[in-house]
C-alpha cells in the first residue's frame, strides 16, 4: 500500500528539487543553455520539448506497473535470477531503436552474466508461467525505458536533470491518480503512524536517495549506453548480495549461489574492461 503511493510522492519531490536548482540557477535543463535566454521563457521546458519526451514518459510508465507487479509472481531468488537477462533485452531493444551492434567480447560478457544468473538460481527454478511472464514483461520494459533514455537524451537536447523533469511532471500526476484509484492513497491518509516524525523522516530520506539514484540512471545512460547501465545494475546486485552476506549473515552456504554470483562478477568486468579498451 505504503510502497505504491511512495513512488509518486519520490517523483514530486525530485521534480520540487528540480525547479527550486533550477530556479537559484544551480542547473540547467538543456545542453548548452544561457541564463540569459533561459530567464526570458516563461516555462521551464518549452512544450514541443514536452511533448518529445512522451515516448520516455510512457516507458517509465510500464516500467513501474510491470516492476511492481513482477515482484508478486515469483520467490526472491528465482526473481533476482530472471532479472538479469534484462542485459539480453536490452540488447535486442537497442539493436531494434538505434541498430546498436556490440562486439563478441561484450556479447560474451552479457552471456556469462545470464549463465552466473541461472547458476546461482539452479536450486530455486520452480515454474510458475504467470510469474515468469510478467517479471519478463518487467525485463521488456526496463530495456525499452534505458533505451528511450538514450534515444530522448540524444534527439531533445535535454540533459539528465531536464530529462527528469519532463518524466517527473507527465509521470507524477498519473502515478498519483492510479494511487487513487486503487485506493492507496486513502489507506496511506489512514496510515496510523503517517504523521510520526520518524515515519517522514524515512519518506523524506527515501525521496532524496531515489533523486540521486535517477539522476545516476540517467546520466550513466545517456553518457553511455543503456547496456551499459543494465550492466551496473547487475554489478550491484553482486555487491548487495555480498554486502547482505556480511552484515546480516544467516544466510546458508551455497555452492551453486557462489559460483553463479562469481561468473556474473567476471562478467560484469569483462564487459568493463571492453568498454575501457573499446573492444
Amino acid at each position: 500500500m505504503l510502497l505504491s503511493l511512495t513512488c509518486p510522492v519520490q517523483m514530486m519531490c525530485s521534480c520540487a528539487i528540480l525547479y527550486t536548482m533550477r530556479r537559484l540557477k544551480i542547473i540547467h535543463f538543456t545542453a548548452g543553455e544561457s541564463w540569459a535566454v533561459s530567464d526570458n521563457t516563461t516555462s521551464l521546458v518549452p512544450f514541443n520539448t514536452l511533448l518529445n519526451t512522451l515516448p520516455l514518459a510512457l516507458s517509465y510508465l510500464l516500467y513501474m506497473l510491470a516492476s511492481m507487479e513482477s515482484v508478486r509472481g515469483v520467490n526472491v531468488p528465482m526473481y533476482t535470477t530472471l532479472r538479469r537477462t534484462t542485459v539480453v533485452f536490452t540488447m535486442i531493444v537497442e539493436y531494434l531503436l538505434t541498430r546498436q551492434k556490440y562486439s563478441y567480447n561484450v556479447v560474451g560478457s552479457v552471456a556469462l552474466i545470464v549463465l552466473g544468473a541461472f547458476v546461482a538460481g539452479a536450486r530455486d527454478l520452480s515454474f510458475d508461467s504467470y510469474g515468469y511472464a510478467i517479471v519478463f514483461i518487467a525485463n521488456i520494459t526496463t530495456a525499452i525505458y534505458l533505451a528511450t533514455i538514450a534515444r530522448i537524451g540524444r534527439s531533445s537536447g535535454l540533459n539528465s536533470f531536464g530529462l527528469m523533469w519532463c518524466n517527473g511532471i507527465i509521470c507524477g500526476p498519473v502515478l498519483l491518480f492510479w494511487t487513487y484509484i486503487r485506493g492507496d492513497l486513502e489507506n496511506t491518509f489512514n496510515f496510523p503512524h503517517l504523521y510520526a516524525p520518524g515515519f517522514q523522516a524515512v519518506i523524506l530520506l527515501s525521496c532524496v536517495m531515489a533523486f540521486f539514484l535517477n539522476y545516476s540512471i540517467f546520466l550513466n545512460t545517456t553518457l553511455n549506453s543503456a547496456l551499459t547501465q543494465t550492466m551496473c545494475g547487475n554489478l550491484k546486485d553482486i555487491f548487495t548480495i555480498g554486502l547482505g552476506w556480511l552484515i546480516f549473515g544467516g544466510l546458508p552456504f551455497d555452492a551453486l549461489n557462489i559460483i553463479g554470483q562469481l561468473l556474473g562478477f567476471v562478467g560484469s568486468g569483462s564487459y568493463a574492461y571492453c568498454k575501457l579498451n573499446g573492444k
